[in-house]
């Protein structure tokens, strides 16, 4: 079985920052807590860094690779996993996304959320990541984020636009709420890793987002950075009214996407950036939407965190780049560049 390769693999040691900042600083793993690590066989090597960290700690552990339990796309969680959940504290899920694996993944985090389990998500981790993002300092990601989600939790309207097109505004309410992620993850909210954005789900969205970093799910390993055929979507009360895009196949994907459900189609997040060590698209969704800037994903709107009232089985995320960003006329962000005083 693959997961007795991982005890004694070798591994980069140039991965070990980010895996050490994973399990001491995000998720302070304690000697008498118990951990779950959930792995993808394309995640192996970074899997590997990880344990050599949960064991400097003295914690119990147990790791599962999904590929000894079922053939991916895993349809469902085993349950031999989800029954492993239930006795840990603490939990990590590294794993590249696959095509229809959306709904196991959401069994991960409905079993996190029912038990309270300090969770790291590291939906298609790579190399690059560990050794970029994950090397933050999370003291400071977290600092920024509070700054930020103290003044997006008293904005009514927030007005964004990048040099490629987009022309957006998003409108609030206040019975809807603002989630802070920025990687120093509690009982109360799991958090993707790297962390480092915060989100909710908009009122209303209304404009042209222009996708020239990336899209989410499994369409991110497929067509990776989009910088030279951007993805156009005009939304109209948060709804997808037109999509345009020169590369056809990605077009043509996007909008299956879209349609699976009735909600599919409609802005559910609506997130900022806030991880200062990402300053680049890498064509990976997992870091490159905690670039300092906006990002929207249709669907599924967390509906468990933010309050929201609808739900949907599809969650793709969106990217762009350079954001101007307006938070009831004061500019916070300029170029890509936060400004605030």
């Amino acid at each position: 079985m693959l997961r007795h390769q991982i005890e004694d693999m070798p591994f980069d040691p140039e991965l070990s920052p980010g895996a050490a900042n994973a399990i001491h600083t995000c998720l302070n793993l304690q000697p008498e807590e118990r951990i779950t690590l959930v792995l993808g066989k394309e995640c192996l090597e970074e899997g590997a860094a990880l344990l050599h960290e949960v064991k400097k700690t003295g914690a119990e552990y147990a790791v599962f690779v999904l590929e000894d339990y079922c053939p991916r796309p895993c349809v469902d969680i085993p349950h031999d996993i989800l029954h492993d959940l239930k006795q840990s504290q603490v939990s990590i899920y590294a794993a590249h996304a696959k095509t229809n694996e959306l709904h196991a993944r959401t069994e991960i985090t409905r079993s996190v959320n029912a038990h309270r389990i300090r969770h790291g998500h590291m939906v298609n981790l790579s190399r690059k990541i560990m050794m970029q993002g994950m090397r933050a300092n999370f003291w400071e990601v977290d600092a920024l984020s509070t700054r930020v989600i103290d003044q997006a939790r008293q904005t009514h309207v927030i007005r964004a636009k990048t040099p490629a097109g987009t022309d957006i505004e998003a409108h609030f309410s206040s019975t809807l709420h603002w989630i802070k992620t920025s990687g120093l993850i509690t009982s109360t909210k799991w958090g993707n890793l790297p962390g480092g954005e915060i989100f909710t789900s908009p009122f209303r969205v209304d404009g042209i987002f222009v996708v020239d970093g990336v899209v989410g799910d499994y369409l991110c390993d497929k067509y990776g950075d989009l910088k030279a055929s951007p993805l156009y979507i005009e939304i109209e009360d948060s709804r997808i009214r037109k999509l345009a895009c020169d590369n056809q196949a990605l077009l043509a994907d996007f909008e299956a996407y879209v349609a699976i459900d009735e909600n599919a189609d409609r802005v559910g997040e609506f997130a900022i950036g806030t991880n200062l060590a990402v300053t680049e698209i890498i064509g990976n969704i997992l870091q490159d939407e905690k670039i300092p800037g906006i990002h929207l994903a249709f669907g599924d709107p967390y509906w468990e965190h933010t309050g929201q009232k609808w739900q949907s089985k599809g969650h793709i995320d969106c990217v762009g780049r350079d954001f101007d960003i307006w938070m009831d006329g004061d500019q916070i962000m300029k170029s890509g560049k936060f400004t605030l005083q």
